[in-house]
């Protein structure tokens, strides 16, 4: 079937879609813990980028579980298979042009480090949601931990499967430490430091055939 294939180039470049909306965009990959509060983190910080006119969408762990990935559970192979699809997916979103947040538990380094490479440098932040698992375990409302604990869920992140945490992130938030808005905007901060939220649209458009 792969012989059959061929990559179709489209007539509207990335270039183009940068020129249009005025930025460019990366993937803010965010990873920690069950209950870490990478959700909320990442839904924090997609707002402020939001509040700043740029493109953006938040693809999260449990939202892709009930379509895209409805089909896998939560063995090594199928977490694997979840993040390798999450990969791809957001390879396209970041090539429209929109700047793409996730929230994956993406226990594994390699894993990780596999999607990372999808990516030209730079283009791929990872965002390490640090915290205690007794802390995690605390502020877990859907109990999770517990049942986890006592048996009824297996291959559960931080109890009896692993969690590798990010040895080099471009990005590392307390959350343990720091509220969701604090951490959101820590990590605006970053971004701002990096030149990442410059304003291009005055430079693109110059750029533009035609103008």
């Amino acid at each position: 079937m792969g012989n059959n294939l061929t990559w179709f180039d489209g007539f509207v470049t990335r270039a183009d879609r940068e020129c249009l909306r005025g930025h460019k965009a990366f993937v803010l990959w965010f990873t920690g813990l069950s209950a870490s509060g990478k959700s909320t983190i990442a839904h924090h910080t997609e707002k402020l980028l939001h509040l700043k006119g740029l493109a953006t969408y938040v693809f999260d762990g449990d939202n892709v579980r009930h379509g895209l990935c409805s089909d896998l559970g939560f063995s090594d192979a199928d977490r694997k298979e979840n993040i390798r699809r999450i990969g791809e997916m957001i390879k396209l979103f970041v090539d429209a042009n929109v700047i793409t947040l996730t929230s994956f538990i993406s226990p594994f380094k390699e894993d990780r480090d596999r999607i990372r490479a999808l990516f030209p440098e730079g283009e791929f932040l990872e965002v390490y949601v640090s915290c205690p698992v007794d802390v995690c375990a605390a502020r877990d409302k859907k109990g999770l931990y517990a049942k986890a604990r006592a048996g009824l869920i297996e291959n559960f992140t931080g109890i009896s499967s692993p969690y590798e945490p990010p040895e080099n992130a471009e990005i590392v938030v307390h959350s343990n430490l720091d509220g969701p808005m604090d951490a959101a905007k820590k990590i605006m901060a970053y971004l701002e430091a990096s030149g990442r939220l410059s304003a291009l649209a005055g430079e693109m458009l110059r750029e533009m055939p035609g103008r």
